[in-house]
């Protein structure tokens, strides 16, 4: 009989409760789909333009900006795991406001606290996950998080269609508790713990991992300094090193893309994309099933991930999705609705399109953030690439609505399957190859250094039986 390791099981644990931080993510950002109807069918004081609506759905990624810059300072003085316990009470308290919101500012106040949380956690939850796991199951582990917010996004779409937008609010803050609850007997980061000069046994023991799991990467002794603590980020030998500079370039580029792909113009007006595209299915059910084929997409993906491996994924995401998003443009631009079988092509385009971004785009940028960013630093590049991963989200939101009335609706889709086209050229030239490699070797393809022992220091923290 197969006996599951308990390495296995231990860091499947922690991956999942971390993962809970992004399943209130996908709760944050499929609310706006169902909330928005049901705000002006209930309370239609509230909202009153296209304006506000487009303010409701595009001011959580501001506040997630604005979140993320601070995170990076916060989960490298902090930690990772309790950077995500400080932000469960604050996101409970937004879901709150934004339940009991009586006034358009109110509201708009609770969406933009939620959107700060976001912020807080985007990062470090993933960070989280790639220092605490075996370099062999990384990958499939470190895209749980996003299988989770893609699982949080369904959960906002279904209940929505049950629930009006106040009790949508109410049941979402069940969630920051439940967070707060599960983190508490997880351990930190032995990565983190190291670079703050502390014992990292303890969680290494419990997470059982392997002695290449906890590999890092010292400065080459004619980098080194007197002082014990690493160089600062900010500084023109260590920013424009090629240690630094070339894994923030690709990671910067792959959260853009992933946005401009208009993954989230697609998710927080899904009823709206098919009630204007006049889809013969109903737009609930259609945005339902968006949901739906996201989660089981992202199930595929991290089947895959460990055995096609990063690269390969996300060249076919981009090509499909590049297809997909011509596809839409196509629908809307000969108005194919009024041909009875051609009325499904709408769904059908979002469909493909939701397929081949889950499989890669969706959150393979995400794991490459825990990657790809050195140790000593990896607090504040992976926050900074979430404050450009999250401005563009932003940007993304707010003028779609714009961007429907200047270009039409199949410019708009037209353009996005562009931005689709330039990611997959971006990958095939400049994204390097992660799959079973520890965070060390990562590390080291990047400084450009031979595996010389003269050269590069790797020190082993063991593992303690």
């Amino acid at each position: 009989m197969y006996k599951i390791p308990v390495a296995f099981l231990k860091q499947l644990w922690l991956t999942l409760g971390a993962s809970l931080a992004f399943l209130i993510i996908g709760l944050v950002r499929g609310y706006s789909a169902s909330a928005i109807p049901s705000i002006e069918s209930l309370n239609p004081h509230l909202i009153q333009s296209n304006e506000q609506k487009s303010w409701i759905g595009a001011i959580p990624p501001l506040g997630a900006f604005i979140g993320s810059l601070i995170s990076g300072e916060l989960m490298q003085r902090a930690g990772r795991r309790r950077t995500l316990q400080i932000a469960s009470p604050l996101w409970l308290a937004a879901w709150l406001v934004l339940g009991f919101a009586n006034h358009f500012p109110l509201v708009v106040l609770g969406r933009m606290m939620s959107g700060l949380c976001v912020g807080f956690v985007l990062a470090p939850a993933q960070v989280y996950v790639s220092e605490c796991c075996d370099p062999e199951i990384r990958g499939r582990l470190g895209s749980l998080p996003t299988l989770s917010m893609s699982f949080g996004i369904l959960l906002s779409y279904v209940a929505g269609n049950w629930l009006q937008w106040r009790h949508l609010a109410f049941f979402s803050a069940i969630f920051c508790v439940v967070l707060f609850v599960v983190l508490l007997p997880l351990p930190e980061s032995p990565v983190w713990l190291e670079t703050q000069g502390s014992d990292p046994a303890g969680s290494v023991k419990w997470l059982h991992l392997s002695a290449r799991a906890t590999v890092i990467v010292k400065e080459e002794p004619e980098e080194k300094i007197e002082s014990a603590a690493p160089p600062k980020l900010f500084t023109r030998k260590v920013f424009f090193s090629s240690a630094v500079l070339k894994p923030l370039t690709v990671g910067f580029a792959l959260l853009i893309f992933q946005q401009f792909s208009g993954i989230d113009a697609v998710i927080f007006f899904t009823v709206e994309i098919f009630q204007n595209a006049g889809s013969t299915l109903d737009a609930m059910t259609a945005t339902i099933i968006i949901g739906l084929v996201q989660l089981l997409s992202n199930g595929v993906s991290v089947m895959l991930v460990d055995r096609a491996g990063r690269r390969p994924l996300l060249l076919v995401s981009a090509a499909v999705m590049c297809v997909a998003m011509a596809a839409m443009g196509s629908a809307f631009y000969f108005e194919l609705d009024k041909m009875s079988w051609l009325g499904y092509l709408p769904i059908a385009s979002l469909v493909v399109f939701m397929m081949g971004f889950s499989i890669g785009f969706g959150g393979l940028p995400f794991l490459l953030l825990g990657e790809l960013f050195p140790t000593h630093y990896r607090s504040q590049l992976s926050a900074m690439a979430s404050a450009v991963n999250l401005l563009s989200m932003f940007s993304v939101i707010k003028t779609y609505h714009a961007l429907d009335t200047l270009l039409t609706s199949a410019g708009t889709f037209w353009m996005y399957s562009c931005f689709c086209a330039v990611a997959f050229v971006f990958v095939l030239l400049m994204v390097p190859e992660t799959k079973g490699k520890s965070l060390a070797e990562i590390e080291e393809h990047f400084r450009g250094k031979k595996k010389d022992k003269d050269v590069v220091n790797l020190q082993r923290i063991s593992t303690i039986s």
